[in-house]
């Protein structure tokens, strides 16, 4: 049986929600869920019915990014399969950051590492009092390459370079402060925030929402070049497959402490 690795629902008033169905492992990303949602969102970008897209998930996080299980599995692919493999990675946050139509996260619980890259990628984000938010790659080893252009967009450079580096972990309400979401609010009053907010976006013309998108990304300084998702990618593949990064990794699954940290203690 093919596992069903998100839910999409549609209403009559042009509202679509993506609904993230992997709550065993928090929601994380390995390759099929990626092509997956690759291929639904170019599908939904095409069709005019659409005029808003929702990203949500069930169970107790949002998305706690990588798939360890899959990582482990790509440290022992080749550095141009590494490349192959963020590429894709980078594509499907590409397009979710380029969605023509407005986009709204909806964050129920701890968003991880590339979690923190789809919650950068929607247009608005709101997410419940009791969330949490952290960039641990470099705990593994690794780094958060290819959602980094979509992560200093929402938080600045200052506030990345610091949790990009320490990788710990910060409150729905500092995420807020920082930029990386627009509203923190009680657990209960997401669905009813993310309604009323819906409201409001539905109330503008489809072409002049369209429009006004592409004006930001128009007047924004363009950091988001074919030449930059590749660098990205080259980046994070060549940790991947690194000792550094392979240990990383291990150690996580293995629940072992890493050499770095024994070497601190």
């Amino acid at each position: 049986m093919t596992e069903q690795l998100f839910r999409e629902d549609r209403r009559d008033n042009g509202i679509v929600r993506i609904t993230l169905t992997r709550p065993e492992v928090h929601n994380a990303f390995n390759d099929a869920l990626i092509a997956k949602l690759s291929e639904t969102l170019a599908r939904l970008d095409g069709d005019p019915e659409v005029r808003l897209l929702q990203l949500a998930a069930e169970g107790r996080s949002f998305s706690a990014g990588a798939d360890l299980n899959w990582m482990q599995a790509m440290a022992g692919y080749s550095e141009a399969e590494n490349i192959r493999d963020a590429e894709a990675m980078a594509a499907l946050m590409e397009r979710l950051n380029s969605f023509s139509r407005p986009t709204l996260a909806l964050v129920q619980g701890a968003a991880i590492g590339g979690g923190v890259g789809l919650v950068a990628c929607c247009d608005i984000a709101l997410a419940s009092e009791t969330a949490a938010f952290a960039l641990t790659e470099v705990r593994l080893g690794l780094i958060p390459a290819v959602i980094s252009p979509y992560v200093l967009d929402a938080m600045g450079a200052r506030a990345s370079r610091r949790y990009f580096l320490t990788g710990e972990k910060f409150s729905a309400v500092e995420a807020c402060r920082l930029g990386l979401v627009h509203e923190a609010v009680a657990p209960d009053e997401l669905e009813a925030r993310a309604e009323k907010l819906s409201g409001n976006l539905l109330a503008g013309g489809p072409e002049a929402l369209r429009a006004a998108k592409d004006l930001v990304f128009s007047v924004s300084a363009n950091r988001h070049s074919s030449e930059l998702t590749r660098e990205t990618a080259k980046r994070i593949a060549r940790l991947r497959a690194s000792p550094e990064g392979r240990e990383g990794i291990r150690s996580f699954l293995e629940k072992a402490t890493p050499s770095w940290r024994q070497q601190r203690e």
